[in-house]
C-alpha cells in the first residue's frame, strides 16, 4: 500500500500459551472467497483437501461436479536414472564452454539429458444429478463460498420456498472428503450420484450401497496405442463412496447404469475416501502388496460410525489449530506516527467470520479483484494471504506427497508441465510461506522427498557426472527422478534443484531451534549436496571455482558471437545457491560441534573462492559471469536475485552496492510495478522481499 501499516499477527502454536486476554480482530472482514453463481471453469471451482485427497467443488444446480484428486496417483515406474555416457558428453560441453562456443555447447548439452519426468493423473468425478424442479432456482438467492477460517466449501439458493444447503470439507484426521446436501423443507432432498473416471476403471455397488470405483493408471507417461499386457504395470486405485441418509425420512435404492437414487430425504451425507497401490518411490506397482479396495472399504467402516458433526468437529480442531497461527491486518491509512511504514506482531485469539444470507449483499470475489486496480482493498490482500496459508495447508501434510505444481488438484490426464514438482523455483514457491506463516508442519512431505531424491540422487552424480554426493535437476515426479528431463537444454541442464532445496533445510533450523533435526535429518542432506557441490566445482577463470555447464533457469542469452545461447559457466543463481548451501554446513557444524571436521574445513576453503556477483554496465545484476546480451529484458524469472531472496548472501548492511543493482534489476524486468511471485517492500528502509503468491494460489486467482 502507498499509505499504509502492515499489521502481521502471529498466533501462537499449540506448543504455546493461548493469552485469553489477547486483542480481538473485530474489524476483520470473514476470510471468505465468494460467488454469486456456479462454477464456469475449473479455476472457478472451489480447492478443497486434506493434504492426500483433494476435490474442486463446481457449485451447479440441476447438477453438481466434484473433481477428485489422490496425491499418488501418477503414471510410470522406478527406473535407472543413471547414464553411463553424460561423463563424455559432459567433457564435450565443458571443452565447448571453455573456447567461448557458448551456442556449440548448448546444442551439445542436449546429449546429458536424461528421461521424461512421469506426470501427475486425476482420480475421477462425483456426478450428481438433482431433481428437475430444481431448475427453477431463484438466481438472486444463489450464493457460494470458501470459508478459509473453517475450510468448508458451501452453495446455498432457494427453489421457491425451500433453501438448499451444501457442505463440503476435506478432513485430515479421518482421511474423507464429506459432503452434506440439505433442505429446510422436509423430504426436499432428491438425487442420483455416480462415478466416473477419465483414467481405465470400472464401477460397481456393494450390497452395503457404496460404490466402488477401482482402475489404474498408465505405467507409462504416455500411454502407447499397443496392447494392454504391454504397458507395464501402473499405479492401482480404488475410491468409495458411501451415504448416510436422515433418519425416518427418504430412501436409497440402486440403478441399472451403477447409479444410487436418493428421494424423499431431509439430508444426505457423502463420505469419500479412496487409495491407491503406492508404497513408496522405490516399490514398482507390480510388487506393491497393498490393495487399495480394502483399504477403502475399511477406512470407510470406520468413519460411518462418526456423525456429521463429529466429523465436522476433528476437521475444525485439526485445520484451525493451523490456520489461526497467524492472521494478516493491513490499514490504507496511517493509526499512528511512525513515519514509515511498519510491521507489528501480536498474539491474537480467533476471530470469528459473519454469515451472509443470500447474495444481496454479496461483492463476488472476481469484482473485488477487478476493482483493485482502482480501489486498493486492503482486506482483498488479507484474503490473498490467507488463501496461500490454506492452499498450503490442504495441499502438503504430515504423511502426504510433496505439494506439486498444482498443489494436489487436477482435472487432466496431461496437465499442464505435468503438473509435475519443478525444482528451478516453483516447488520452493510453494514452501516459502510454511515457516514465516507458522506451517512448518506442512514442510515435512518436502523434507521426505529430499531424502528420497538424495537416495536416487546419488546414483545419478555417480554415473552420470562421477561425482560423490547427490544431484537433482529442476524436475521430478513421485519416483523421485533426480536426472535432467527431457526437452530444452535452457531449462533442462540445471543440476541445482537438490541444493536449493537444501537451503530450506537449515531454515527450519533457524525458525525452530530443533537440534535433533539439524543432527539427524538435515546435516546429512546438507553434506552430501555439499560434497557434490564440491566435486562439481572445477578451476575457472582467475582463480575461482566456477560450474561448468551453467544455466539461468529457463532464459537464453546472446553470446558474443551474436548467437542465442543457454549454456556458460558460473551463472549468478549457480554462484548464490552455492553460497548459501556451504554457508549452511558451516552454521550447521558450528552448531553440532563438527566444524573441526576435514570435510567442514574443504567447504570453508572453497566459500571464499566461489565466482562473484557482478554488476553489469548498465547498472543491474550481472545474469550470467559475462555481462552477455539479453534478449528478454522483461523474462518473468529473476534467477539472478537468488542471493537478495530467498538467499542470504546479499544484505543491505554489507551489499548496498548490490542491492541497489537488484533494484535496478527489478525496474529492468519490469517487475517493481507486479511480479507473479514476488511482492517488494519497503520496510525501515531496506528493501526486502517477500513471497506473497505461492504458484498454487496464482493458479486459482488467474
Amino acid at each position: 500500500m502507498e499509505d499504509g501499516s502492515w499489521v502481521l499477527v502471529n498466533r501462537p502454536t499449540d506448543r504455546d500459551l493461548w493469552n485469553p486476554t489477547s486483542t480481538y480482530l473485530e474489524d476483520s472482514k470473514p476470510l471468505k472467497i465468494t460467488s454469486t453463481g456456479p462454477a464456469k471453469y475449473w479455476t472457478d471451482a472451489i480447492p478443497i483437501g486434506n493434504g492426500r485427497l483433494g476435490a474442486m467443488v463446481w457449485g451447479g444446480v440441476s447438477s453438481e461436479l466434484i473433481q477428485l484428486n489422490e496425491d499418488t496417483l501418477w503414471t510410470g515406474t522406478p527406473i535407472d536414472y543413471t547414464n553411463p555416457d553424460a561423463p563424455e558428453a559432459l567433457a564435450d560441453v565443458r571443452n565447448l564452454v571453455d573456447s567461448g562456443e557458448f551456442a556449440e555447447a548448448s546444442d551439445a548439452a542436449a546429449k546429458l539429458f536424461g528421461t521424461n519426468a512421469n506426470v501427475y493423473q486425476l482420480l475421477g468425478d462425483i456426478k450428481l444429478e438433482f431433481d428437475g424442479s430444481l431448475l427453477m432456482c431463484a438466481e438472486e438467492t444463489y450464493y457460494r463460498e470458501l470459508d478459509l477460517d473453517t475450510a468448508t466449501a458451501r452453495v446455498k439458493y432457494f427453489v421457491g420456498d425451500v433453501e438448499f444447503t451444501r457442505e463440503h470439507f476435506a478432513s485430515y484426521p479421518d482421511q474423507v472428503i464429506v459432503t452434506k446436501i440439505t433442505g429446510s423443507k422436509e423430504g426436499s432432498v432428491s438425487f442420483t450420484v455416480s462415478f466416473d473416471s477419465k483414467l481405465d476403471h470400472h464401477c460397481y455397488i456393494t450390497d452395503e450401497s457404496e460404490i466402488v470405483m477401482e482402475g489404474r493408471c498408465p505405467g507409462k507417461r504416455i500411454p502407447p496405442k499397443v496392447k494392454v499386457n504391454d504397458d507395464p504395470k501402473g499405479i492401482l486405485f480404488a475410491a468409495v463412496l458411501g451415504l448416510q441418509i436422515s433418519d425416518g425420512a427418504g430412501f436409497m435404492s440402486v440403478l441399472d447404469d451403477g447409479k444410487l437414487k436418493v428421494e424423499g430425504a431431509n439430508w444426505v451425507v457423502l463420505h469419500l475416501v479412496a487409495s491407491s497401490s503406492f508404497e513408496g518411490p522405490f516399490t514398482k506397482p507390480s510388487e506393491s502388496e497393498k490393495d487399495p479396495t480394502s483399504v477403502s472399504l475399511r477406512a470407510l467402516k470406520s468413519i460411518k460410525m462418526q456423525s456429521y458433526s463429529e466429523l465436522y468437529s476433528r476437521h475444525l480442531d485439526d485445520y484451525q489449530n493451523l490456520f489461526h497461527r497467524v492472521s494478516l491486518q493491513l490499514c490504507k491509512g496511517f493509526d499512528r506516527s511512525v513515519g514509515d511504514r511498519s510491521l507489528e506482531i501480536k498474539n491474537l485469539m480467533p476471530y470469528g467470520n459473519k454469515c451472509v444470507e443470500g447474495n444481496k449483499d454479496v461483492v463476488p470475489t472476481v469484482d473485488r479483484v477487478r476493482s483493485f486496480q482502482s480501489d486498493e482493498d486492503p482486506s482483498l490482500v488479507e484474503l490473498l494471504f490467507q488463501f496461500g496459508r490454506y492452499l498450503l495447508i490442504s495441499s502438503s501434510r504430515p504423511g502426504t506427497q510433496v505439494a506439486n505444481l498444482q498443489g494436489v488438484w487436477n482435472k487432466d490426464l496431461e496437465p499442464k508441465w505435468d503438473s509435475a514438482p519443478h525444482l528451478n523455483i516453483n516447488l520452493e514457491m510453494n514452501y516459502w510461506p510454511s515457516l514465516p506463516c507458522n506451517l512448518s508442519e506442512c514442510q515435512e512431505p518436502l523434507f521426505e522427498f529430499i531424502k528420497s531424491l538424495s537416495i536416487n540422487g546419488s546414483k545419478t552424480a555417480q554415473v552420470n557426472y562421477k561425482t560423490s554426493g547427490w544431484v537433482v535437476h529442476h524436475k521430478s515426479d513421485i519416483w523421485a527422478k533426480p536426472s535432467a528431463d527431457k526437452g530444452d537444454v535452457v531449462w533442462a541442464i540445471w543440476p541445482m534443484g537438490g541444493a536449493w532445496l537444501c537451503t530450506h533445510l537449515w531454515e527450519h533450523y533457524s525458525y525452530t531451534m530443533d537440534e535433533d533435526f539439524l543432527r539427524n535429518k538435515a546435516y546429512p542432506l546438507l553434506e552430501g549436496c555439499a560434497s557434490f557441490l564440491l566435486d562439481w566445482l572445477i578451476e575457472g577463470h582467475g582463480g575461482y571455482l566456477e560450474t561448468n555447464p551453467s544455466t539461468s533457469p529457463e532464459h537464453m542469452f546472446v553470446a558474443p558471437d551474436g548467437k542465442p545461447a543457454s549454456v556458460s559457466y558460473s551463472s549468478t543463481m549457480d554462484m548464490a545457491i552455492i553460497k548459501d548451501v556451504f554457508s549452511a554446513i558451516i552454521s550447521a557444524s558450528e552448531v553440532l560441534g563438527r566444524n573441526e571436521d576435514a570435510f567442514v574445513q574443504k567447504v570453508q576453503k572453497a566459500q571464499p573462492r566461489l565466482y562473484p556477483t557482478k554488476i553489469a554496465e548498465e547498472g543491474s545484476v550481472m545474469e550470467w559471469a559475462q555481462d552477455f546480451k539479453d534478449p528478454e529484458v522483461h523474462h518473468r524469472h529473476l534467477s539472478h536475485l537468488f542471493g537478495l531472496f530467498p538467499g542470504h548472501s546479499i544484505t543491505i548492511d554489507k551489499n548496498p552496492e548490490l542491492c541497489e543493482a537488484a533494484e535496478n534489476s527489478l525496474y529492468k524486468r519490469g517487475q517493481l510495478k507486479y511480479t507473479t511471485s514476488l511482492g517488494v517492500l519497503r520496510l525501515h528502509g531496506s528493501i526486502q522481499l517477500y513471497h506473497f503468491l505461492a504458484p498454487v494460489p496464482i493458479l486459482f486467482w488467474s
